[in-house]
């Protein structure tokens, strides 16, 4: 495998979040210091969005339409039509920053019967295969973005108005993330973790840890809920089954996590290695985890969506990507003049973007 430089462009500052278009023909990339930027996957032909004030912290694309939604220091939402470049609306959460922001996933199985399957492992919604189910679009629910703001969490429409406001959460949220099949959101704090029903809003479930979360991700199957943690660990539920397993001996906190689309390998930072932890059958439990080297700390993670490659980056500014079942996984090296702050595949994993400390996105081919 090779990566090879397809373009690259400079922002303001830091690279705070990137992220593709569903599609794949746009890369959105944030500054920390408030712009946002618009590029084409083909040329990297580029659009400014003057972002938030006082600084941008975050953004997500609409799951089917080219819509994106940005979060900033100024307490707000803010919609953006990235045909025209347009801002489309805007939205207050409890008047702190916008910290996090998670579209829910649009799939077959979303939609009022989901909460009956919301923490299953395993959820069939017919006999035909997935790869032949083709719902119509009219069939499917709106789309909803979470957001966590200080503590307070809310579901948000497309065009800015709110759908749902909780209660505030015990601690200021740290992470939200949905569970593929969209039927619940977890949401993490200082002290646990809690399942919110994406239908009704009521909590199905409460997770205790006593300390702090800085991460969350789901398990492409639904299976595994999985937090990277402050003292420093990680911690897997396993919901359905009200079981829980511990990681622990990492050199830091653990902010870096992924799954493979089998959800077979949990990649995780927090040392100068990164760890991949099996998650088949009853877990990682016993396991020692295989173990992918680098010079520096790690800094970020990140498994394709379509294939099995896994990039990790380190902080003297090294990517690596890795086959995982390969015996000998290494399979390209590229040095960057300064450290990745996000990493992140194109729809297809045809290209790679990377978001730089020094403001710099680049987008990587990767090519055999």
């Amino acid at each position: 495998m090779q990566l090879t430089k397809h373009w690259a462009a400079q922002l303001d500052d830091y690279v705070i979040d990137l992220g593709w278009a569903a599609d794949g023909s746009m890369l959105a990339a944030a500054a920390s210091s408030g712009p946002v930027s618009l590029f084409t996957a083909a040329l990297g032909t580029r659009t400014d969005l003057p972002g938030h004030d006082d600084g941008t912290n975050c953004l997500a694309w609409h799951p089917s339409q080219p819509l994106l939604a940005t979060g900033g220091q100024d307490a707000k939402v803010k919609f953006w039509d990235a045909a025209s470049g347009q801002h489309t609306a805007s939205a207050e959460v409890g008047g702190a920053w916008i910290e996090h922001l998670a579209w829910r996933p649009v799939t077959s199985q979303t939609g009022p019967s989901s909460q009956k399957t919301a923490v299953s492992s395993q959820s069939s919604i017919s006999d035909t295969p997935s790869s032949d189910i083709r719902p119509l679009a009219s069939d499917l629910p709106a789309p909803i973005l979470a957001v966590a703001a200080g503590r307070q969490l809310a579901l948000l429409r497309a065009d800015g108005s709110t759908l749902h406001a909780f209660a505030p959460a015990p601690k200021t949220l740290s992470a939200i993330a949905w569970q593929p099949a969209g039927g619940c959101l977890a949401s993490a704090y200082f002290g646990g973790v809690c399942l919110w029903d994406a239908d009704d809003f009521i909590a199905q479930k409460e997770f205790a840890y006593a300390n702090g979360i800085h991460a969350l991700v789901w398990s492409p199957d639904n299976r595994w809920l999985v937090s990277g943690n402050q003292d420093p660990s990680v911690h897997l539920w396993l919901p359905e089954q009200n079981d829980e397993f511990h990681m622990s001996g990492y050199e830091s906190k653990v902010k870096e996590l992924s799954f493979d689309r089998e959800s077979h390998w949990l990649a995780t930072g927090g040392g100068q290695d990164a760890c991949l932890w099996d998650c088949t059958g009853g877990g990682p439990e016993g396991r020692e985890p295989v173990m992918l080297p680098h010079d520096a700390k790690v800094c970020a993670v990140a498994f394709q969506n379509r294939h099995g490659l896994l990039a990790t980056a380190s902080a003297d500014g090294v990517l690596q990507l890795w086959s995982p079942e390969r015996p000998k996984p290494l399979r390209a090296t590229v040095k960057m003049p300064t450290p990745a702050t996000k990493l992140s595949w194109s729809p297809d994993d045809t290209l790679l973007a990377v978001g730089s400390e020094k403001g710099v996105v680049y987008v990587l081919k990767c090519e055999a």
